[in-house]
Parts: structure tokens; C-alpha cells; sequence
């Protein structure tokens, strides 16, 4: 057996390590954009938001060095113990969280606070991996598929109630991993017919829908008559389905917060309102739309100096990049993005340990729907749910969380050729 080689920068995959940095410096400097004015304007003023960012960077290249400093079969050693640890921690928020913008998803210690929910991200990747790895796994079986669920569904359950249904979102997002280790199709038709249901319920007639799906049950059953699959069966999923339209309508009243009806009503064209909750988004619109096709140039952007787009260090970076570069400065990172998640692919395809492949295809798919949901906030085609761009927004939980995140994967593909 080869032993591991006691220089813990050997054998990392550089391109990811270049991708890691140059998108961390994009977000700094889209966060100075952000929060700098004629009173602060100092890189090193730890005052302001920027100067804060950047003491949160620094911290996060002591997390770099003790990620790769451990051996790679610690992560899936203890994925099972760091995935308790997680849950533990976001029950804790229950009894010692603090409540910050309407959500109870942070600890505070001496006035720096931490979110938990970004961490249980990596945990559940790990978990994940550790339970897909097993040799006699197999995701055929009834029982195995709820193990998987529960993993993924049971930090989701904990966060809903903070209120955070954003962060909530993102660990459904791993069912995709389950689909391509061999999850049966029909869990991700099924999941992608309920999404549709729910808005088609609150965009058009009750009746009219119900009347649509019969015709479909019907034309499905003749095409599928020869299979042997029996009416009693497609009647049996039109009633669910029926059961399930019309009960969007207390769900989307009773369960989702106001805040939540609010920005899916004006997404969907039932509500227009600029001046209330459309606002952050319109002001979003308006900054990236000034832009035009190279932009207004750095620390120009009346929107963005002038205050305009609340949140804007946040849920709204992007939008500093369409003010400040444009259209060609947008799709630059767009394109750096997308870099980055296929030269995650690229190295977890390349793995010869099916843990490290299982959690490089979990990483990939979480910091996809991170970027494509906070994309499509910023451009006011998705809901606001308080998603993070990786490496862009602020905060230092979103940022260690991401870092610790993307550092495993590369402390794993560097043992690639050291046996386990």
C-alpha cells in the first residue's frame, strides 16, 4: 500500500483551486462596489461590509489549509457522525437561534453569528456519499430509497419551520444524485408533476384542470393499454391528482408565509408591485437593464451607488456585475460558473472511489442550484427565497460553508491514487 504524501498541496486539481479564487475575488469586489461610499472607501476598514468580507476570505484560507491538512478517509470515516453533528445543531436553533430577517437560522456568539443550515449542506453530501457507496446498496430496493430520502429530506424538515424555505430547497436538489446512481425515473417525473400541478392550480380553473388531466390519464392509459397496466391504475393517479389540485389552494394560503404568496403571485403575473414586495426584484431589473451591453464600468453604477437595490451585497449581487459590466461582463461569470460546475463533473467522473465520485456529483448539484436559482431571483423569474451566489454574496457562513464544500472534493480527488 502507498503511503499518503505528507505535502497536502500534491496532487490537488489546480483549475478548481484558480476557479475557487478567482470567483471569491469577483464576489469581494462586487461587495467593495456594494458597500463602499465617500465615508469608507479603506480596503482594510473592518467597519464596513467589504472590510468584513474580506477578514471572512482570510479566515477561510486557515479552513483551506486544515481541509486538506486531513486525511481524505476521514470525511467518509466520520460522514455519518459529522451528518448527526449537523442535525444537532440546526434542532439547537429551536432553543439557542436568533432570529435575523424573520428567520431563526442563526447562532450568535459575541456578535458574530453563524448559520448552521450552510454547513448541514456539506454534511448531507457526505452522508450521502458515505450511504450510496456501500457495495450492497442498491437503489432498486423500496427500503434503500427511504434511507436516501431521509438523509436528504430530514435537514429540509428542520429548516422549513425557521422559517427558511429557501435554504430548505436546495437539499431536495440531491434527489438528482439518487437519479443518476439509479433511482427509478419516476421519482423525478413525479416530482416534477407536482411542481407543475401547483402552479397550474393557482394559475387557472380548478375544473378546467381537472378536466385537462382526465383527457391525459385516458390518453395514457390507451398508449400504455398493451403493457398490461390496468385502468384501475391510471384512475387510482387521477384521483391523487385531483385530491392534490385542490389542495393547493390551502396549502399556498395556510401554510406559505405572506411574504412567500407575495412573490410567487408576481412571478406568475397575478400581482404587479413595484413599490412593495417587487420591489428588491424591479430595482434588480432596472440596475441590470442599465447596463446595456458593456456596462457603466466599476463603482459607476447609479443604481448600485446610489443605494437603489436593497440587499444588493446579498441576494442581489449579480446585479451589480449587469450595472458595472454589462452584458458581456455578466456573461463572462455566467461562463466562469458554469466552468467551474463542469470541471466539478469532470473531476468526479474521474474517480476510482465511488464515495469521492457520489459526493463530487452532490457538490456539483448543490452549487448549480444555488447559482441558477439566484440567477433567476435577481432577473425576477424565480421567487425571492434568500439563496446566496457561491463565493459572490455575503456572509461568512455561505462562504466557509462553500469553501469547506468545494476543499473535500479536492482533498478526495488528491488521494486518487493513494489506496484507501
Amino acid at each position: 500500500m502507498r503511503q499518503r504524501n505528507s505535502n497536502i498541496f500534491k496532487g490537488l486539481d489546480w483549475p478548481l483551486v484558480v476557479f475557487y479564487f478567482l470567483l471569491v475575488s469577483l464576489g469581494w469586489f462586487s461587495i467593495y462596489s456594494a458597500s463602499m461610499n465617500e465615508t469608507h472607501f479603506e480596503i482594510l476598514d473592518f467597519s464596513v461590509k467589504y472590510g468584513t468580507q474580506l477578514l471572512w476570505i482570510l479566515m477561510s484560507l486557515i479552513l483551506i489549509i486544515f481541509t486538506l491538512f486531513l486525511d481524505a478517509k476521514f470525511y467518509e470515516r466520520f460522514a455519518s457522525l459529522i451528518y448527526a453533528f449537523s442535525i444537532l445543531s440546526l434542532l439547537g436553533l429551536f432553543v439557542f437561534g436568533k432570529t435575523i430577517s424573520g428567520a431563526t437560522s442563526w447562532y450568535v456568539f459575541s456578535g458574530a453569528s453563524l448559520q448552521p443550515s450552510e454547513f448541514a449542506k456539506v454534511a448531507t453530501a457526505l452522508a450521502l456519499a458515505k450511504l450510496l457507496s456501500d457495495k450492497n446498496y442498491n437503489l432498486k430496493l423500496v427500503k434503500n430509497q427511504i434511507k436516501a430520502f431521509f438523509i436528504i429530506i430530514l435537514p429540509a424538515l428542520i429548516i422549513i419551520p425557521q422559517p427558511d424555505p429557501g435554504s430548505a430547497l436546495v437539499f431536495f436538489s440531491l434527489i438528482f444524485v439518487l437519479y443518476h446512481e439509479g433511482l427509478p425515473k419516476f421519482f423525478i417525473g413525479l416530482g416534477i408533476s407536482i411542481i407543475t400541478l401547483f402552479f397550474l392550480a393557482l394559475l387557472i380553473n380548478k375544473l378546467l384542470l381537472v378536466a385537462i388531466l382526465t383527457i391525459l390519464t385516458l390518453l395514457f392509459y390507451f398508449i400504455y393499454k398493451s403493457k398490461k397496466t390496468s385502468l384501475s391504475s391510471f384512475l387510482i393517479l387521477l384521483i391523487v391528482a385531483v385530491s392534490y389540485v385542490y389542495t393547493v389552494d390551502y396549502v399556498f394560503n395556510h401554510v406559505f408565509e405572506q411574504r412567500h404568496r407575495d412573490r410567487i403571485n408576481i412571478i406568475i403575473g397575478k400581482v404587479t408591485d413595484f413599490q412593495g414586495i417587487g420591489y428588491n426584484t424591479h430595482q434588480s431589473e432596472i440596475a441590470i437593464g442599465s447596463g446595456r451591453f458593456l456596462g457603466k464600468g466599476y463603482l459607476q453604477g447609479t443604481q448600485t451607488q446610489g443605494n437603489f437595490v436593497p440587499q444588493q451585497h446579498t441576494d442581489y449581487i449579480f446585479s451589480i456585475v449587469g450595472e458595472e459590466f454589462g452584458f458581456v461582463g455578466s456573461t463572462l461569470v455566467v461562463l466562469f460558473f458554469m466552468g467551474f460546475i463542469l470541471r466539478i463533473l469532470y473531476v468526479a467522473n474521474r474517480q476510482k472511489i465511488k464515495f469521492s465520485r457520489v459526493y463530487g456529483y452532490s457538490i456539483a448539484t448543490l452549487f448549480l442550484i444555488h447559482f441558477t436559482i439566484n440567477i433567476g431571483m435577481v432577473l425576477g423569474m424565480i421567487p425571492t427565497i434568500g439563496i446566496p451566489l457561491p463565493f459572490f454574496s455575503y456572509g461568512g457562513s455561505s462562504l466557509w460553508g462553500f469553501t469547506l464544500m468545494l476543499f473535500i472534493f479536492i482533498r478526495l480527488d488528491a488521494n486518487k491514487f493513494y489506496e484507501w
